[in-house]
Protein backbone atom coordinates (compact mmCIF):
# COMPACT_ATOMS: atom_id res chain seq x y z
CA UNK A 1 0.00 0.00 0.00
CA UNK A 2 2.88 2.35 0.79
CA UNK A 3 4.40 2.06 -2.96
CA UNK A 4 0.78 3.43 -3.99
CA UNK A 5 0.54 5.83 -1.41
CA UNK A 6 4.16 7.18 -3.00
CA UNK A 7 2.85 6.75 -6.70
CA UNK A 8 -0.09 9.06 -5.68
CA UNK A 9 1.61 11.79 -3.70
CA UNK A 10 4.17 12.12 -6.85
CA UNK A 11 1.34 12.58 -9.30
CA UNK A 12 -0.54 14.75 -7.33
CA UNK A 13 2.49 17.23 -6.27
CA UNK A 14 3.85 17.04 -9.85
CA UNK A 15 0.37 17.67 -11.36
CA UNK A 16 0.15 21.03 -8.87
CA UNK A 17 3.18 21.99 -9.61
CA UNK A 18 2.01 22.12 -13.93
CA UNK A 19 -1.16 23.76 -13.00
CA UNK A 20 0.45 26.56 -11.05
CA UNK A 21 3.55 26.97 -13.35
CA UNK A 22 1.28 26.50 -16.88
CA UNK A 23 -1.92 27.89 -15.74
CA UNK A 24 -0.99 30.42 -13.08
CA UNK A 25 -2.88 33.35 -14.48
CA UNK A 26 -6.14 31.44 -14.99
CA UNK A 27 -8.47 32.76 -12.79
CA UNK A 28 -10.37 30.68 -10.42
CA UNK A 29 -14.07 32.07 -8.92
CA UNK A 30 -16.76 29.37 -7.58
CA UNK A 31 -20.50 29.37 -7.86
CA UNK A 32 -20.98 31.96 -4.62
CA UNK A 33 -17.72 33.62 -3.99
CA UNK A 34 -17.43 34.64 -0.62
CA UNK A 35 -14.49 37.07 0.66
CA UNK A 36 -10.89 35.76 1.14
CA UNK A 37 -11.41 35.66 5.37
CA UNK A 38 -14.62 33.56 4.64
CA UNK A 39 -13.32 31.25 1.99
CA UNK A 40 -10.08 30.61 4.31
CA UNK A 41 -12.60 29.78 7.29
CA UNK A 42 -14.65 27.39 5.35
CA UNK A 43 -11.35 26.09 4.16
CA UNK A 44 -10.31 25.88 7.71
CA UNK A 45 -12.71 24.19 9.42
CA UNK A 46 -13.66 22.00 7.01
CA UNK A 47 -10.59 20.63 5.80
CA UNK A 48 -9.47 19.92 9.21
CA UNK A 49 -11.02 18.01 12.14
CA UNK A 50 -11.48 17.31 16.22
CA UNK A 51 -7.95 15.20 15.48
CA UNK A 52 -5.98 19.18 15.19
CA UNK A 53 -7.35 20.20 18.56
CA UNK A 54 -7.39 16.65 20.60
CA UNK A 55 -3.85 14.86 18.89
CA UNK A 56 -1.10 16.71 18.89
CA UNK A 57 -0.65 16.77 22.93
CA UNK A 58 -0.63 12.78 22.74
CA UNK A 59 1.63 12.40 19.85
CA UNK A 60 4.37 14.53 20.83
CA UNK A 61 5.99 11.85 23.00
CA UNK A 62 5.42 9.35 20.16
CA UNK A 63 7.48 11.62 17.64
CA UNK A 64 10.74 12.01 20.55
CA UNK A 65 10.64 8.21 21.22
CA UNK A 66 10.12 6.49 17.98
CA UNK A 67 13.32 5.98 16.04
CA UNK A 68 11.55 6.81 12.20
CA UNK A 69 11.11 10.86 13.31
CA UNK A 70 14.54 11.43 14.82
CA UNK A 71 15.32 13.26 12.10
CA UNK A 72 13.57 16.26 13.71
CA UNK A 73 11.89 17.27 16.57
CA UNK A 74 8.31 16.43 17.89
CA UNK A 75 6.85 19.61 16.95
CA UNK A 76 8.03 19.85 13.32
CA UNK A 77 6.88 16.08 12.64
CA UNK A 78 3.65 16.94 14.07
CA UNK A 79 3.42 20.18 11.69
CA UNK A 80 4.38 17.84 8.29
CA UNK A 81 1.48 15.42 9.33
CA UNK A 82 -0.83 18.87 9.44
CA UNK A 83 0.85 21.62 7.68
CA UNK A 84 1.86 22.99 4.27
CA UNK A 85 2.56 20.98 1.72
CA UNK A 86 -0.26 18.19 2.40
CA UNK A 87 -2.82 21.23 1.49
CA UNK A 88 -1.47 20.51 -1.86
CA UNK A 89 -4.25 18.17 -2.74
CA UNK A 90 -6.93 20.54 -1.62
CA UNK A 91 -4.95 23.09 -4.13
CA UNK A 92 -5.52 19.81 -7.01
CA UNK A 93 -8.84 19.18 -6.14
CA UNK A 94 -9.79 22.84 -5.66
CA UNK A 95 -8.65 24.06 -8.81
CA UNK A 96 -10.10 20.35 -10.61
CA UNK A 97 -13.81 21.92 -9.41
CA UNK A 98 -13.46 24.89 -10.01
CA UNK A 99 -12.13 25.10 -13.68
CA UNK A 100 -12.20 21.62 -15.26
CA UNK A 101 -15.14 19.86 -13.64
CA UNK A 102 -18.00 22.26 -14.66
CA UNK A 103 -17.26 21.88 -18.41
CA UNK A 104 -16.70 17.71 -18.15
CA UNK A 105 -18.95 16.56 -15.79
CA UNK A 106 -16.69 13.27 -14.97
CA UNK A 107 -18.48 13.63 -11.24
CA UNK A 108 -21.68 12.43 -13.13
CA UNK A 109 -20.83 9.47 -14.47
CA UNK A 110 -22.68 7.11 -12.56
CA UNK A 111 -19.95 5.15 -11.18
CA UNK A 112 -17.85 8.06 -10.22
CA UNK A 113 -20.86 9.55 -8.62
CA UNK A 114 -21.25 6.61 -6.08
CA UNK A 115 -17.74 6.50 -5.12
CA UNK A 116 -17.82 9.63 -4.67
CA UNK A 117 -20.45 9.99 -2.21
CA UNK A 118 -19.27 6.68 -0.93
CA UNK A 119 -16.39 8.41 0.13
CA UNK A 120 -18.00 11.75 1.59
CA UNK A 121 -20.38 9.84 3.97
CA UNK A 122 -17.37 7.45 5.23
CA UNK A 123 -15.09 9.88 5.65
CA UNK A 124 -18.06 12.09 7.83
CA UNK A 125 -18.34 9.02 9.79
CA UNK A 126 -14.78 8.50 10.35
CA UNK A 127 -14.72 12.07 11.90
CA UNK A 128 -17.36 11.24 14.18
CA UNK A 129 -15.42 8.40 15.23
CA UNK A 130 -12.02 10.08 16.01
CA UNK A 131 -14.28 12.34 18.25
CA UNK A 132 -15.70 9.44 20.23
CA UNK A 133 -12.42 7.43 20.16
CA UNK A 134 -10.37 10.44 22.05
CA UNK A 135 -13.01 11.73 24.52
CA UNK A 136 -11.80 9.59 27.02
CA UNK A 137 -8.87 11.22 26.86
CA UNK A 138 -9.34 14.98 27.54
CA UNK A 139 -12.77 14.21 29.94
CA UNK A 140 -11.54 11.93 32.74
CA UNK A 141 -14.24 9.56 33.94
CA UNK A 142 -16.55 9.82 30.81
CA UNK A 143 -18.47 7.30 31.04
CA UNK A 144 -19.57 5.54 27.88
CA UNK A 145 -23.41 6.42 27.57
CA UNK A 146 -22.18 10.08 27.97
CA UNK A 147 -19.67 9.28 25.26
CA UNK A 148 -22.27 8.07 22.70
CA UNK A 149 -24.60 10.89 24.10
CA UNK A 150 -22.76 13.67 23.31
CA UNK A 151 -21.68 12.11 19.87
CA UNK A 152 -25.33 12.03 19.10
CA UNK A 153 -26.06 15.86 20.29
CA UNK A 154 -23.10 16.96 17.83
CA UNK A 155 -24.20 14.72 14.89
CA UNK A 156 -28.00 16.11 15.31
CA UNK A 157 -26.24 19.77 15.63
CA UNK A 158 -24.27 19.13 12.34
CA UNK A 159 -26.87 17.96 10.24
CA UNK A 160 -29.53 20.61 11.25
CA UNK A 161 -26.29 23.04 10.45
CA UNK A 162 -26.26 21.61 6.84
CA UNK A 163 -29.89 22.43 6.25
CA UNK A 164 -28.72 25.79 5.68
CA UNK A 165 -25.57 26.97 3.64
CA UNK A 166 -25.86 29.91 5.65
CA UNK A 167 -25.42 28.02 8.90
CA UNK A 168 -22.14 26.33 7.47
CA UNK A 169 -20.62 29.55 6.78
CA UNK A 170 -21.68 31.26 9.99
CA UNK A 171 -20.35 28.71 12.41
CA UNK A 172 -16.97 28.17 9.97
CA UNK A 173 -16.46 31.93 10.98
CA UNK A 174 -17.27 32.04 14.01
CA UNK A 175 -15.10 28.49 14.73
CA UNK A 176 -12.37 30.34 13.28
CA UNK A 177 -12.35 33.17 15.70
CA UNK A 178 -12.99 30.96 18.65
CA UNK A 179 -10.11 28.63 17.96
CA UNK A 180 -7.89 31.70 17.75
CA UNK A 181 -9.31 32.59 21.25
CA UNK A 182 -8.32 29.15 22.33
CA UNK A 183 -4.68 29.76 20.97
CA UNK A 184 -4.65 33.14 23.32
CA UNK A 185 -5.78 31.16 26.41
CA UNK A 186 -3.63 28.56 26.10
CA UNK A 187 -0.54 30.92 25.63
CA UNK A 188 -2.07 33.05 28.68
CA UNK A 189 -2.12 29.99 30.93
CA UNK A 190 0.31 28.91 30.11
CA UNK A 191 2.93 31.67 31.00
CA UNK A 192 4.99 31.50 28.48
CA UNK A 193 5.55 35.11 26.88
CA UNK A 194 6.70 36.02 23.82
CA UNK A 195 9.74 34.96 24.49
CA UNK A 196 8.79 31.06 25.50
CA UNK A 197 6.62 31.17 21.91
CA UNK A 198 9.25 32.27 19.79
CA UNK A 199 11.81 29.39 21.30
CA UNK A 200 9.12 26.92 20.62
CA UNK A 201 8.22 27.93 17.23
CA UNK A 202 11.69 28.02 16.04
CA UNK A 203 11.38 24.30 16.30
CA UNK A 204 9.15 24.51 12.93
CA UNK A 205 12.32 25.10 11.14
CA UNK A 206 12.81 21.89 10.82
CA UNK A 207 10.45 20.57 8.86
CA UNK A 208 11.31 22.80 5.96
CA UNK A 209 14.99 21.49 6.28
CA UNK A 210 13.49 17.82 5.61
CA UNK A 211 10.60 19.04 3.65
CA UNK A 212 11.95 15.67 1.18
CA UNK A 213 11.24 13.18 3.64
CA UNK A 214 7.97 14.13 3.66
CA UNK A 215 6.95 13.12 0.22
CA UNK A 216 6.93 9.19 1.30
CA UNK A 217 5.80 7.63 4.29
CA UNK A 218 7.78 7.51 7.65
CA UNK A 219 6.03 4.86 9.31
CA UNK A 220 2.97 3.19 9.03
CA UNK A 221 0.67 5.62 11.23
CA UNK A 222 2.23 8.72 8.88
CA UNK A 223 0.71 6.68 5.53
CA UNK A 224 -2.46 6.61 7.55
CA UNK A 225 -2.16 10.66 7.90
CA UNK A 226 -1.40 10.54 4.07
CA UNK A 227 -4.44 8.21 3.55
CA UNK A 228 -6.80 10.32 5.62
CA UNK A 229 -5.61 13.59 3.58
CA UNK A 230 -6.15 11.83 0.72
CA UNK A 231 -9.67 10.77 1.83
CA UNK A 232 -10.60 14.69 2.51
CA UNK A 233 -9.46 15.76 -0.77
CA UNK A 234 -11.95 15.35 -3.28
CA UNK A 235 -14.66 16.18 -1.37
CA UNK A 236 -12.93 19.08 0.49
CA UNK A 237 -11.97 20.51 -3.25
CA UNK A 238 -16.04 20.14 -4.18
CA UNK A 239 -17.43 22.08 -1.47
CA UNK A 240 -14.48 24.71 -1.05
CA UNK A 241 -14.45 25.75 -4.72
CA UNK A 242 -17.86 27.08 -4.14
CA UNK A 243 -17.10 30.09 -1.96
CA UNK A 244 -13.90 30.69 -3.81
CA UNK A 245 -13.27 34.64 -4.70
CA UNK A 246 -12.19 35.57 -7.75
CA UNK A 247 -8.22 34.36 -7.52
CA UNK A 248 -5.11 33.26 -10.16
CA UNK A 249 -4.24 30.24 -9.83
CA UNK A 250 -0.84 30.64 -8.83
CA UNK A 251 -2.50 32.64 -6.13
CA UNK A 252 -5.02 30.06 -5.05
CA UNK A 253 -1.90 27.67 -4.19
CA UNK A 254 0.05 29.89 -2.33
CA UNK A 255 -3.24 31.30 -0.42
CA UNK A 256 -3.98 27.24 0.22
CA UNK A 257 0.03 26.09 1.82
CA UNK A 258 0.23 29.12 3.90
CA UNK A 259 -2.70 30.56 4.86
CA UNK A 260 -3.84 27.42 7.02
CA UNK A 261 -0.39 26.67 8.30
CA UNK A 262 -0.24 29.67 10.03
CA UNK A 263 -3.18 28.80 12.83
CA UNK A 264 -1.79 25.50 12.78
CA UNK A 265 2.15 26.43 13.33
CA UNK A 266 0.77 28.77 16.67
CA UNK A 267 -1.66 26.03 18.15
CA UNK A 268 1.39 23.62 17.49
CA UNK A 269 4.11 25.68 19.13
CA UNK A 270 1.79 26.58 22.04
CA UNK A 271 1.04 23.00 22.30
CA UNK A 272 4.24 22.23 22.16
CA UNK A 273 5.40 24.36 24.94
CA UNK A 274 3.38 22.50 27.39
CA UNK A 275 4.68 18.93 26.21
CA UNK A 276 8.04 20.26 27.01
CA UNK A 277 7.66 22.20 29.90
CA UNK A 278 5.09 19.79 31.41
CA UNK A 279 2.36 22.86 31.75
CA UNK A 280 -0.19 21.13 33.65
CA UNK A 281 -3.76 20.94 32.07
CA UNK A 282 -6.42 22.17 34.22
CA UNK A 283 -9.96 20.97 33.97
CA UNK A 284 -10.58 24.59 32.56
CA UNK A 285 -8.12 24.27 29.80
CA UNK A 286 -9.34 20.31 29.07
CA UNK A 287 -13.44 21.69 28.64
CA UNK A 288 -11.83 24.77 26.44
CA UNK A 289 -9.82 22.03 24.38
CA UNK A 290 -13.06 19.80 24.81
CA UNK A 291 -15.64 22.86 23.31
CA UNK A 292 -13.56 23.74 20.72
CA UNK A 293 -13.17 19.88 19.35
CA UNK A 294 -16.85 19.71 20.00
CA UNK A 295 -17.47 22.89 17.31
CA UNK A 296 -14.94 21.65 15.28
CA UNK A 297 -16.53 18.54 14.32
CA UNK A 298 -19.71 19.99 13.93
CA UNK A 299 -18.15 22.29 11.43
CA UNK A 300 -16.42 19.13 9.47
CA UNK A 301 -19.29 17.11 9.46
CA UNK A 302 -21.86 19.89 8.43
CA UNK A 303 -19.94 20.92 5.25
CA UNK A 304 -19.78 16.78 4.51
CA UNK A 305 -23.21 16.49 4.88
CA UNK A 306 -24.01 19.30 2.81
CA UNK A 307 -22.14 18.33 0.57
CA UNK A 308 -23.54 14.45 -0.08
CA UNK A 309 -26.77 15.26 0.58
CA UNK A 310 -26.69 17.27 -2.45
CA UNK A 311 -25.16 15.47 -4.40
CA UNK A 312 -27.64 12.17 -3.84
CA UNK A 313 -30.87 14.64 -3.97
CA UNK A 314 -31.63 14.23 -0.34
CA UNK A 315 -32.40 17.92 0.59
CA UNK A 316 -33.98 19.60 2.82
CA UNK A 317 -36.87 20.72 0.20
CA UNK A 318 -37.27 17.05 -1.00
CA UNK A 319 -37.38 15.06 2.69
CA UNK A 320 -38.26 18.16 4.90
CA UNK A 321 -36.60 19.12 7.24
CA UNK A 322 -37.55 16.67 10.46
CA UNK A 323 -36.98 13.69 8.37
CA UNK A 324 -33.68 15.29 6.37
CA UNK A 325 -32.34 15.56 10.08
CA UNK A 326 -33.56 11.89 11.28
CA UNK A 327 -32.15 10.07 8.49
CA UNK A 328 -29.16 11.98 8.25
CA UNK A 329 -28.42 11.42 12.02
CA UNK A 330 -29.21 7.58 11.98
CA UNK A 331 -27.19 6.76 9.22
CA UNK A 332 -24.29 8.84 10.09
CA UNK A 333 -24.30 7.17 13.54
CA UNK A 334 -24.85 3.59 12.51
CA UNK A 335 -20.92 4.43 9.82
CA UNK A 336 -19.95 5.76 13.20
CA UNK A 337 -20.74 2.58 14.99
CA UNK A 338 -18.99 0.72 11.67
CA UNK A 339 -16.02 2.23 12.52
CA UNK A 340 -15.98 1.17 16.28
CA UNK A 341 -17.26 -2.48 16.14
CA UNK A 342 -15.99 -3.36 12.68
CA UNK A 343 -12.35 -3.52 11.42
CA UNK A 344 -13.21 -0.79 8.80
CA UNK A 345 -10.28 1.57 8.72
CA UNK A 346 -10.01 5.49 6.88
CA UNK A 347 -7.26 3.83 4.95
CA UNK A 348 -9.08 1.65 2.76
CA UNK A 349 -11.30 5.06 2.22
CA UNK A 350 -8.04 6.74 1.53
CA UNK A 351 -6.83 3.57 -1.12
CA UNK A 352 -10.36 4.15 -3.30
CA UNK A 353 -9.78 7.85 -3.58
CA UNK A 354 -6.43 7.17 -4.97
CA UNK A 355 -8.19 5.48 -6.95
CA UNK A 356 -11.24 7.46 -7.96
CA UNK A 357 -8.06 9.75 -9.00
CA UNK A 358 -6.53 7.22 -11.02
CA UNK A 359 -9.74 7.11 -12.60
CA UNK A 360 -10.32 10.47 -13.20
CA UNK A 361 -6.57 10.38 -14.44
CA UNK A 362 -7.56 8.36 -17.45
CA UNK A 363 -10.77 9.75 -17.93
CA UNK A 364 -8.89 12.88 -18.55
CA UNK A 365 -6.72 11.60 -20.38
CA UNK A 366 -9.26 9.80 -22.97
CA UNK A 367 -11.11 13.28 -23.03
CA UNK A 368 -7.33 15.19 -23.78
CA UNK A 369 -8.81 17.39 -26.79
CA UNK A 370 -11.70 18.25 -24.87
CA UNK A 371 -9.83 19.36 -21.87
CA UNK A 372 -6.78 20.89 -24.11
CA UNK A 373 -9.64 23.20 -25.28
CA UNK A 374 -11.19 24.29 -21.94
CA UNK A 375 -7.17 24.78 -20.50
CA UNK A 376 -6.61 26.38 -23.63
CA UNK A 377 -9.69 28.67 -22.66
CA UNK A 378 -8.75 29.62 -19.52
CA UNK A 379 -5.11 30.27 -19.95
Amino acid sequence: MNAILVIAIAATLLTSLLIAVRWGSTVCQGSMPSSLFAFSAILFTSGLDVGLIMFPLTEFPVYAEEAAYQFANPLAIEFGMWGFLVWAFYFLTTFYFCRIEPRLQLFEIPIIKFVNNFVVIATCAFTGFLFLSYLPSYVEGISPIAQYSLVFLVVICAVFSSTDIRYVKVLSIASTWLFFALIAFLWINSKMGLIGFLNSSSNLSEYFGNLHRFLSPLSDYHAFYLFWWFSWSIMIGQFVSRFLSPMKTRSLLAALLIIPSIPIAVWFSVLYYYHTHDVELTKSVNLCLVTVGVIFVINSLDSLIRLYTTNLGITVERLGRRNYVLFNAVALLALILLYRFTPFEIEWVGLVVIGLYGCIYFLLFRRREKLSSVMVADA
